[in-house]
């Protein structure tokens, strides 16, 4: 990594498929928003979003001790209400090309994960933690309130815990994010990696344009009523079968199912 802050964005190759890595590398300021590096990351989330054979999006920060320390400071605190307004629809920005991305985007939480970082977390599809990791949403201890995708919390974490993180503007560690809901997976520090490869594994096993209308159906369900919701799923299951993929991969499991039952007979 460079010491000039800026967004690394690599692609592996795996399954037939690519994984897109987005690293947000600010470590002089433990990978901070800022707008220069907002602008970046959206960019880099966009161009994985746009390639047709990105099957899963992994974020992180560069280092051990950060995944996003939170925005910049130093850039805040010679906001006016103007540049404020501009300063948090970008780090919104962050948030929703995220959500938008038409791929699982799992956060890769290493080391601390404070406000803008935290909400950047809540916007991927999944998290997975470092045990060290912390986590937090100290804005009103800096005299601001806690905004934009700080609004996804209840969905994970449910109301009292939501106003407790934005009120109390306190620290909490990893496994007690997990019990909470916030984190899907904790593991000991040298095991992220691994644990990461173990989700990525588990996305490329799948369809990919299932696991595409999977995510859109994900979204749509968060702001429909139920009964709409439903409908919704019903039009996205017929529009699976607008292409091969389901009879392929059936057709497939049924001759793995009966090769089992002739080699048990």
């Amino acid at each position: 990594m460079s010491g000039q802050a800026r967004v690394e964005l690599r692609f592996e190759e795996r399954n037939g498929g690519k994984v897109a890595f987005v690293t947000i590398d600010n470590l002089a300021k433990l990978n901070a928003l800022s707008s220069p590096v907002m602008e970046d990351f959206v960019r880099k989330v966009d161009a994985c979003g746009a390639d047709s054979r990105v099957r899963a999006v992994v974020v992180t920060g560069a280092g051990a001790r950060a995944f996003v320390g939170g925005a910049d400071i130093s850039e805040m605190s010679g906001l006016d209400s103007a540049k404020a307004r501009a300063f948090i629809t970008r780090v919104h920005g962050c948030c929703d090309v995220v959500r938008r991305c038409p791929v699982p985007v799992i956060a890769r939480v290493n080391g601390h994960c404070y406000g803008a970082g935290m909400e950047l977390a809540a916007a991927c599809d999944m998290r997975i933690a470092a045990a060290s990791a912390r986590f937090g949403m100290p804005e009103v201890k800096l005299g601001i309130p806690s905004v934009v995708e700080a609004a996804v919390l209840p969905q994970l974490v449910g109301w009292g815990r939501t106003r407790e993180l934005l009120l109390l503007g306190e620290t909490y560690a990893a496994q007690e994010c997990a019990d909470w809901g916030f984190l899907e997976r904790v593991v000991p520090d040298d095991a992220l990696d691994r644990e990461a490869d173990k989700a990525l594994a588990s996305i490329l096993a799948c369809g990919p344009n299932a696991i595409r209308l999977q995510k859109e159906l994900i979204a749509r369900w968060e702001t429909q009523p139920l009964p709409q919701a439903i409908r919704t799923g019903i039009d996205t299951f017929a529009r699976a079968y607008e292409s091969d993929e389901p009879g392929a991969m059936m057709n497939e499991f049924l001759k793995h199912q009966a090769a089992r039952k002739n080699k048990a007979q």
